[in-house]
């Protein structure tokens, strides 16, 4: 693997777990359920924030990043 690939590969695991837990705290302030759904089954927060994209908008955008980081590393 080149340095390059490796680095964006890191970077993107990185945004993406920093966009999980930034969901987490958006779906914890919102709602108990929620953010016992969010903790329990990762992907559902992710769904969270499609059906709150106000209260969660931005950690979308932080998560597309990282796929995009992700994908340029392939």
């Amino acid at each position: 693997m080149e340095p390059t690939s490796a680095t964006l590969m890191t970077f993107g695991l990185a945004t993406l777990l920093m966009s999980w837990i930034l969901l987490l705290i958006a779906a914890w302030k919102d709602d108990y359920a929620w953010g016992i759904f969010a903790v329990l089954l990762p992907p559902i927060a992710y769904a969270y924030g499609l059906f709150r994209l106000e209260k969660a908008g931005q950690s979308l955008l932080v998560a597309a990043a990282g796929l995009f980081m992700l994908w340029a590393a392939f």
